[in-house]
């Protein structure tokens, strides 16, 4: 999602005005989700999707219309996916429906934006709100709610409040040839990547333009390295057995959303009987995904990093 932000500031630095709609409140079987996000810009130019199809082709054009015309509030759209709607009917038909926000965003708003861009870059906690006045933004984790995305509206206002800054996090240990495609697709997933290594000149550790920060070190000493929470995703891919096991000791008992491992069955058999010899909890051993990814056949470093991902997204998934 940080790209969105991106995108509109440069619009906004070349005075080019910027309606960002963003799905506020969804019922029943909609497209698009809760925080999807699309910009249209007045130059004619769009990033992002709310859901797609005829729905989105439509608000896009009112959007445009609206800039075109120098129309410059922020108010909220309904749209209902059903043949049978009276009105908002958003020509699609799965039967649920779905309320946008356009807030406009123009040269007055660099500052929020540049507050925004800086939050998500660094992964530091705050919240976007967005309302009928305009667009706010707050720093530190006491303003985030715990039910994350938060939206109130009445006949004349609305407010819509989504954290900022707490992306969920994939580590990878390891940085070979897989972790080049993967932090490539993650990050077009919307997760923030991580990449840590212990050799020295690896050229597909300096490489890799998609991990957000890299970092060489010493793999017997890694727990202190990330958060326990259910943001932190752990995938080890490191270059030995050996190493796969003491990185694995470290993290097995903190609580993460995911941990993956790499190895052959055989392999992973051996080293979950000896965790379990030596003490560690059979529920943590069990939670483990090894062989790591989803068994889609995958060969290539590529397509073992897609079964990697896909598998990320369906833990990320099971809410």
């Amino acid at each position: 999602m940080g790209m969105i932000w991106q995108f509109i500031s440069s619009k906004i630095e070349q005075n080019i005005d910027v309606y960002l709609i963003t799905v506020a409140e969804t019922q029943g079987s909609s497209p698009g989700k809760v925080g999807f996000k699309m910009a249209v810009a007045a130059d004619g130019s769009l990033y992002g999707s709310i859901g797609g199809g005829v729905m989105e082709f439509n608000l896009v054009e009112m959007a445009r219309k609206n800039l075109a015309e120098g129309y410059k509030q922020n108010f909220l759209k309904r749209q209902v996916h059903s043949h049978d709607a009276a009105e908002d009917k958003s020509g699609m038909i799965c039967s649920g429906e779905q309320t946008q926000i356009f807030s406009l965003f123009s040269k007055a708003d660099s500052e929020v934006l540049a507050k925004v861009i800086e939050l998500e870059s660094e992964n530091r906690p705050g919240k976007i709100v967005l309302s009928t006045s305009g667009a706010e933004v707050y720093e530190g984790e006491s303003h985030i709610s715990i039910k994350g995305i938060e939206f109130q509206k009445s006949d004349s206002s609305f407010r819509y409040s989504e954290p900022l800054g707490v992306k969920e996090t994939v580590y990878i240990f390891g940085a070979g040839h897989i972790s080049v495609p993967l932090s490539q697709i993650l990050g077009l997933l919307d997760f923030r990547v991580e990449l840590f290594d212990n050799r020295q000149g690896l050229s597909t550790f300096e490489g890799n333009a998609w991990a957000h920060k890299k970092q060489i070190v010493d793999y017997k000493q890694v727990s202190h390295l990330l958060p326990g929470n259910d943001r932190s995703y752990v995938v080890i891919i490191t270059f030995g057995h050996k190493f796969d096991e003491i990185v694995l000791k470290q993290l097995i008992g903190k609580p993460l959303k995911y941990i993956g491992m790499i190895g052959s069955k055989s392999k992973v058999k051996t080293i979950f009987e000896s965790l379990i010899a030596e003490g560690y909890g059979k529920e943590n051993v069990e939670r483990v995904c090894s062989p790591i990814g989803l068994p889609i056949g995958g060969q290539t470093p590529a397509e073992i990093a897609v079964s990697i991902a896909a598998q990320i997204v369906e833990w990320r998934n099971k809410r």
